[in-house]
């Protein structure tokens, strides 16, 4: 990354997002709204993988704060649309890189909270005429001043020509262009159901200058973040489970028609806690050994129960 900061102090790989956390603004702590983008640039370069997409958060961070300070200098500076598209599979980190660039931005200047509000269809397209543009217009008066994040866009286009997808399509366009200087939008979803979304409008794709692809996490990177994961709760493998966990994650991601990343591995570690939980109450064992070890029994359990 641009300025390699400080890859040795790691901080757990990211908050790993529910499924779906439709209509919520992420309202973040008065620590994260401080405007000390090294903490923001640090959380950034932690994460696992994702290499080439950090290194474009970290040029639009970086384009951001030279502009700022040209203005500063008395020369012309750019005020260049960011809206976005992220194509990914689930579990990729697409809302987690959405989270940290609105603070970036905040953090730079451009965006006067840097709160993402998400949302996806459900939450947009209404029942009836004018119902889709009164709902949509709410969501987007709710991320003004920060970023509106649109999960699985193209369900949008799916509906037909009866469809009120289209309306909210038409509203959200407009909206790209009367509120392009304060809000930021990025429409996220599975990289071939995106492109065949953008192909249905001519005009849609050349108003997201910046489309960023979120690859598929390896196997190696998939076995870090579960360490991760278990370091952030306090819990550590013992020796066999230690060996046994790449094992299980290789199996788990080959029989996925559609990888699930890191959403696999949250539900493989929280059931693999859960199956440690019953074994700890049926034997009656509180050590602090005990409450924090995750056995090879636990894991197995937990990959034959794992949906």
């Amino acid at each position: 990354m641009g300025q390699n900061l400080l890859r040795s102090a790691r901080t757990p790989y990211l908050r790993v997002v529910p499924q779906r956390e439709t209509a919520e603004v992420q309202n973040l702590p008065p620590a994260h709204k401080s405007r000390d983008q090294k903490v923001v640039l640090e959380e950034l370069e932690s994460l696992i993988g994702l290499e080439k997409v950090k290194d474009l958060i970290y040029e639009i961070y970086a384009f951001a704060e030279v502009q700022k300070k040209r203005e500063k200098a008395g020369l012309s500076a750019e005020k260049v649309v960011l809206h976005m598209i992220f194509k990914g599979n689930p579990g990729t980190g697409k809302t987690t890189i959405a989270r940290i660039l609105g603070r970036l931005l905040y953090n730079a200047g451009i965006l006067e909270k840097g709160h993402v509000v998400e949302v996806e269809r459900a939450d947009l397209v209404g029942e009836y005429i004018g119902h889709t543009a009164q709902r949509t217009r709410e969501q987007i008066k709710k991320a003004q001043g920060g970023i509106l994040f649109i999960d699985e866009a193209y369900s949008l286009s799916r509906g037909g020509e009866k469809d009120f997808g289209k309306e909210c399509i038409d509203c959200i366009v407009k909206a790209m262009e009367d509120h392009a200087k304060e809000t930021v939008f990025i429409l996220a979803g599975y990289p071939a159901e995106m492109e065949e979304f953008l192909r249905t409008n001519p005009g849609l794709r050349s108003r997201f200058p910046i489309h960023l692809e979120f690859p598929d996490y390896t196997v190696g990177e998939l076995t870090q973040i579960a360490e991760l994961m278990l370091r952030k709760r306090e819990y550590r493998l013992s020796e066999d489970a230690k060996s046994l966990l790449e094992d299980i994650i290789r199996e788990k991601k080959a029989r996925e028609i559609v990888p699930s990343n890191a959403r696999m591995v949250r539900n493989l570690i929280e059931k693999a806690i859960r199956r440690q939980a019953v074994r700890l109450i049926r034997d009656g064992a509180f050590t602090k050994q005990d409450l924090m070890t995750i056995t090879a029994r636990e894991l197995l359990e937990a990959s034959i129960y794992l949906v």
